[in-house]
């Protein structure tokens, strides 16, 4: 129904991957540099003032938020433009699932870093929590795992923003079709954000 003879499987997991890449990528950023902001002291020193924790985390996810944009960027444009991955769609569309899925690993990274005390001890969160989501993002069979195990896929974000990528990518369809996954990962960047909030009062009682 989709694609053509041609249609290697680069093309047809290429979605996928790009989706993985940037997650990663942005997850092991942001979680490093908010780590490295709590050992210089940085983030003491802002709890000492009157500012709301909300309003912190709102401005650290802002601050970090337009550097992993930029990187988002790069990598989809590279890997579109000068790798030839297949692109059916709009690469706007793609912008925008991307930039989201960004936003849930930028909020994901820093809610992680809370409970990690050096650069050490969040790497040591990626195969608990970044490398599974791959195998539930259609990159294999989702019907050869074990019934048990199917239900942890709709709980990751890679899981929705794989399957928006492919609907762009490989299908060539537009936001009808991929406004569901875009919502989800929305809510999910909510969500960790509401409890980077709460994390916070690990480090100053309100």
């Amino acid at each position: 129904m989709h694609g053509s003879a041609d249609m290697s499987q680069f093309d047809y997991f290429g979605p996928v991957l790009l989706g993985f890449f940037v997650f990663f990528f942005v997850f092991i950023i942001a979680g490093v540099s908010f780590i490295r902001e709590r050992t210089s002291g940085t983030l003491e020193r802002l709890l000492s003032t009157p500012l709301r924790k909300w309003e912190i985390v709102l401005g650290y996810v802002i601050g970090f938020g337009v550097f992993t944009l930029f990187q988002a960027t790069i990598i989809a444009a590279y890997s579109i433009y000068a790798l030839g991955m297949l692109m059916e769609g709009s690469f706007w569309y793609v912008l925008l699932i991307i930039v989201l899925l960004s936003l849930t690993a930028l909020t994901l990274g820093i809610l992680l870093s809370s409970f990690a005390n050096n650069e050490l001890q969040m790497i040591q969160f990626i195969p608990i929590v970044v490398v599974p989501q791959i195998f539930f993002s259609g990159l294999f069979n989702l019907e050869t795992i074990s019934d048990w195990l199917s239900w942890v896929g709709p709980l990751t974000p890679l899981y929705y923003a794989a399957d928006a990528l492919r609907d762009v990518m490989v299908r060539g369809q537009g936001m009808d079709a991929i406004v569901l996954d875009l919502l989800v990962m929305l809510g999910f960047a909510a969500l960790f954000m509401l409890l980077n909030i709460v994390a916070l009062r690990k480090y100053r009682k309100i």
